[in-house]
């Protein structure tokens, strides 16, 4: 412990720096592999056919292509609903089985909620001699860490002044700090998260349970709170951000678990043995959506990713200025990687191909094709019915619009039932006007990627309001030992 409680690195004499950039780094994507060429080489010729004198001879085929991609994609979310409607349960363990356990905490600007995330960490239900918490924090960012030192932490709860270095992202901090870690399981939560109780129990029941030996991860679904109110508050914006995130929490990672197959982990609330985290070399300092790459890159080494049931609760970005750099960043993150892990797709095998493609590729894909779709389809509607025709409706295109929105909206709905957030009739309308938001983020996180492929886009967060008393009361009553029971959460409060 350094000064005024301050964990410094010099003081156990440990190398902070030693996870660098993993092997397979966007630190060390300097150019196209081989196989990237090919396919680069394969879309130029694809296009090219198009504009030749007799481009009716390729373009039903590419048509006909496309098509068959997204209706497959369609089909995938189906079945990813079908799939995650028996999550798998487990025990919550008695205090004298429960291993040593670790929270890491990345801040950077976050003075203004420090005192608001201290206190939901305290909250958590968990042996305190078998706990470890790390705030890590910048060594410049001196308005944070003095929000920090006079906090009023739990005893197990330090806080820890990474040393400067680039690049400046949360993934280098955890790096930082991942060789002070002293729990045998170890998480990540984020400054604006409210972790479940149990959360950490229910993580290490799970890995307890884990006869082969090869879980290596386990992600919590991050389910929406209420949004703020005020000139920076958005409702539209806030409850299809719940939306989105309950289908991707709730429906596509556990039905991906569910089926055996890798998947883009969510940024916080990922419970790891730290052994083996600590083998496959931490975090991609350099990749911006760091969880997502660490999914694929734990299964190239061989390791399982599962979930679990208890959730983490977040407040919606808010407003459009808000909203715009998280989403951003996430895309940015995608598109590295892909394009670290498509340079030698092999190592991820078949069935870590298909996934990687039906997650990262289909979502930096999907993004960058809703907005130019959304306005050709207005488009061609608006210049139809001022000249008083009526539009051409070719079969396939009019299915693949049908199925494509209508398992969204399913993936959705079902998600928002099970996270316990608003979806109807209104956000299923309104949900493509969203969609068509993502491809002004794609566009912005692709010149990002080309001019500042490292560079951080920070989310702002502000304190929340109170949770509902009744919700708060539900959630301390489960952590009560007459009420532990394996499977039962409380519902989040709706948003607004």
């Amino acid at each position: 412990m350094g000064r005024a409680g301050i964990s410094d690195p010099a003081d156990r004499g440990r190398d902070d720096t030693r996870y660098g950039p993993p092997r397979a780094s966007s630190a060390r994507w300097r150019g196209l592999s081989i196989f990237q060429w090919l396919i680069v080489g394969a879309v130029v010729a694809s296009a090219a056919a198009l504009v030749r004198p007799e481009p009716y001879l390729v373009a039903p085929l590419l048509a006909t292509a496309a098509a068959a991609a997204f209706l497959a994609i369609s089909a995938w979310r189906v079945l990813l609903v079908i799939a995650s409607a028996s999550p798998t349960v487990a025990p919550i363990r008695d205090d004298a089985d429960l291993p040593p356990y670790t929270i890491l905490v990345a801040l950077h600007d976050e003075a203004e909620v420090m005192e608001q995330l201290v206190g939901r960490l305290a909250r958590i239900d968990y042996p305190a001699d078998r706990l470890q918490g790390l705030l890590v924090l910048e060594a410049h960012d001196h308005p944070t860490i003095a929000a920090a030192m006079a906090a009023r932490r739990p005893a197990w709860l330090e806080v820890f002044v990474a040393p400067p270095g680039e690049p400046r992202t949360k993934p280098r901090a955890l790096n930082c700090a991942l060789p002070h870690v002293t729990g045998d399981l170890l998480t990540v939560y984020d400054a604006e998260d409210e972790p479940h109780p149990l959360q950490l129990r229910e993580a290490a029941a799970h890995f307890s349970a884990d006869t082969g030996g090869r879980l290596a991860c386990l992600q919590a679904p991050l389910r929406i709170r209420r949004g703020r109110v005020g000139p920076d508050a958005s409702p539209f914006l806030d409850r299809q951000f719940a939306a989105e995130y309950a289908s991707l929490f709730e429906t596509t990672l556990p039905g991906m678990a569910r089926l055996g197959l890798p998947f883009p982990l969510g940024g916080t609330s990922n419970h790891f043995r730290v052994d083996v985290l600590r083998a496959v070399g931490g975090w991609d300092a350099f990749n911006v959506t760091e969880d997502a790459d660490l999914g694929f890159r734990l299964w190239t080494g061989g390791w399982r990713l599962g979930v679990i049931s208890r959730p983490t609760w977040e407040s919606p970005p808010g407003c459009h200025s808000d909203w715009l750099p998280q989403r951003t960043r996430w895309l940015k993150g995608y598109m590295q990687t892909w394009g670290v892990h498509t340079r030698r797709p092999w190592r991820l095998g078949v069935r870590g191909v298909f996934a990687l493609t039906m997650t990262v590729g289909a979502g930096v894909v999907s993004a960058a094709v809703h907005g130019p779709s959304l306005a050709w389809v207005t488009a061609t509607v608006l210049v139809a019915a001022m000249a008083g025709l009526t539009p051409g409706t070719p079969t396939l295109a009019l299915t693949v619009l049908i199925l494509g929105a209508g398992s969204a909206w399913l993936s959705c709905a079902i998600g928002a039932r099970r996270a316990g957030v608003p979806y109807g009739l209104t956000d299923m309308v309104t949900a493509p006007a969203y969609w068509g938001l993502q491809s002004l983020a794609a566009a912005h996180a692709a010149w990002r990627l080309v001019r500042e492929p490292f560079a951080w886009d920070k989310t702002r967060h502000r304190r929340d309001a109170p949770m509902a008393g009744a919700v708060a009361h539900a959630m301390l009553d489960e952590t009560a030992p007459n009420r532990l029971s394996a499977g039962h959460a409380a519902a989040p409060q709706p948003v607004a």
